[in-house]
């Protein structure tokens, strides 16, 4: 249950780059990334959205196969690609990446803007593997290989989560 790529931008719809690592900041998302400098295609939806997204590598690899076109993670502009977590499973969860904690915010499904972007036909192929987005409650380092694992409600209270009725809401959406 790790991360295996990380990818960022600085604005909206330029190309992702891969990194080895980067800072994950409380309240903002990746150091860096177009989403934590106020800018992003979806900068519009509520802040616990938009911080942070995250994909399963193995999801990536089917719908390029399925589709019929050479996608790579990067390609999808989810933030962390993962492999061995159950990703939705951690909506409505704190989860930890590294020494991070995150919040499973809802699941990310794919959009148009993505199918523009790179010129495939994803949206169908990609509606149960788009992913999730996620809020950064503590921030940290965090690399490639980093592991990712679920908390307890009561880890994240130790580590200044919000608990009780200011505990985050994830949203239900299709996909």
């Amino acid at each position: 249950m790790t991360v295996t790529e990380i990818w960022l931008t600085d604005r909206a719809a330029a190309p992702m780059r891969r990194v080895p690592t980067a800072r994950l900041v409380a309240g903002q998302g990746l150091e860096g990334d177009r989403y934590a400098l106020g800018g992003g295609t979806w900068a519009r939806y509520p802040d616990l959205e938009k911080q942070l997204t995250l994909i399963d590598g193995a999801d990536v690899a089917a719908v390029a196969a399925e589709v019929g076109v050479p996608l790579t993670p990067g390609d999808t502009r989810r933030n962390l690609v993962t492999t061995g977590v159950d990703l939705p499973a951690l909506v409505g969860r704190f989860f930890a990446v590294g020494d991070a904690l995150l919040f499973g915010m809802k699941r990310c499904p794919p959009c148009a803007h993505l199918e523009r972007l790179t010129g495939a036909r994803l949206v169908k192929a990609m509606v149960h593997r788009g992913g999730i987005n996620a809020a950064v409650f503590a921030g940290a380092e965090i690399a490639e290989g980093a592991v990712v694992r679920p908390v307890t409600d009561e880890e994240a209270a130790r580590r200044g989560a919000p608990t009780g009725a200011d505990r985050p809401v994830p949203r239900l959406v299709a996909g």
